[in-house]
């Protein structure tokens, strides 16, 4: 039984991290792309409060927010998961040649270099976009159009 659940993890393990990790890109990216379009076209004169301003600007920021934070971590679990397959195969075999250990591991590690390979832009996107929420809030309350 434990052979089948380990051969399930081993098919599974990358298609579910890198899945994961493409369709938290090309939702952060769809988001980015929206609220830049948004910022481009957005009427300050439109708001007659500050808070409705505010919601109006900050919305899918917490998406790109979100995929910066965790993706690391679907990254890390991808590796985690790789780790344990090598380490069970080692197990298993009983005579092991090094370069197989190293081999397995440097293939788990890709999971970790993926998950930060999406982070780090969306983390870039979410100051920048932060940075535009705050300008476009300070021409709001000195009453001009961007």
């Amino acid at each position: 039984m434990e052979t089948s659940l380990m051969a399930l993890l081993r098919a599974a393990v990358d298609p579910l991290i890198f899945g994961t990790l493409g369709l938290m890109s090309v939702l952060m990216l769809a988001a980015v792309f929206e609220r830049l379009w948004f910022y481009r076209r957005v009427c300050l004169g439109d708001f007659q409060s500050e808070r409705v301003l505010n919601v109006a600007l900050t919305d899918r920021l917490a998406l790109i927010y979100t995929v910066g934070s965790s993706a690391p971590y679907v990254g890390l679990l991808g590796t985690v998961a790789g780790i344990l397959i090598t380490f069970y195969d080692i197990g298993q075999g009983g005579d092991i040649a090094v370069s197989d250990i190293m081999v397995g591991l440097a293939l788990a590690l890709k999971a970790t270099a993926a998950g930060l390979f999406v982070a780090i832009p969306a983390v870039m996107f979410n100051n920048a976009l932060a940075r535009r929420v705050e300008v476009l809030t300070a021409l709001w309350h000195a009453g001009r159009e961007p």
